[in-house]
């Protein structure tokens, strides 16, 4: 487990966001995946986050970002890297997400009285709440240490 969040190297489908992060977290990359894949569908905030990321995190083994333009250079050659070399484990990823996905979509349309919080307008913000205080108990955490 890592005291700063990068982007990895080694263990990446696309930008490496989702395998920094789960190494940061110390917690299997492919929870990570699947929450991104969700959130994507859930609105467009799982791309512009993820998108985020993969331009703001540095990679593994560098100090800084780097210039935008480097940068958005860069995520070309991954995405090109991406689809030429497809991850190990794309298909769990891509499987398990439409799963739960179209779990997430069933329970929805059952409409049951006490699953009103299971909206998506409700479930997203809740989900990227507890996300985001996970990732800051987590630095806090390693700044006391």
């Amino acid at each position: 487990m890592k005291t700063r969040v990068y982007r990895s190297r080694t263990d990446r489908m696309l930008g490496g966001v989702c395998g920094g992060l789960g190494d940061y977290l110390g917690i299997d990359p492919t929870f990570i995946r699947l929450f991104f894949f969700i959130i994507l569908f859930g609105g467009s905030v799982g791309f512009w986050l993820y998108l985020m990321l993969w331009i703001l995190v540095p990679e593994e083994g560098t100090a800084a970002p780097g210039d935008f333009g480097d940068r958005v250079r860069t995520m070309g050659n991954d995405f090109t890297t991406a689809v030429n070399q497809p991850h190990p484990k794309s298909g769990l990823i891509i499987g398990g997400g439409l799963i739960l996905l179209g779990f997430f979509w069933l329970i929805e349309q059952l409409n049951i009285t006490w699953l009103w919080w299971w909206d998506f307008d409700v479930l997203w913000p809740v989900l990227l709440i507890v996300a985001g205080g996970v990732l800051l108990i987590r630095w806090f955490g390693d700044r006391d240490a």
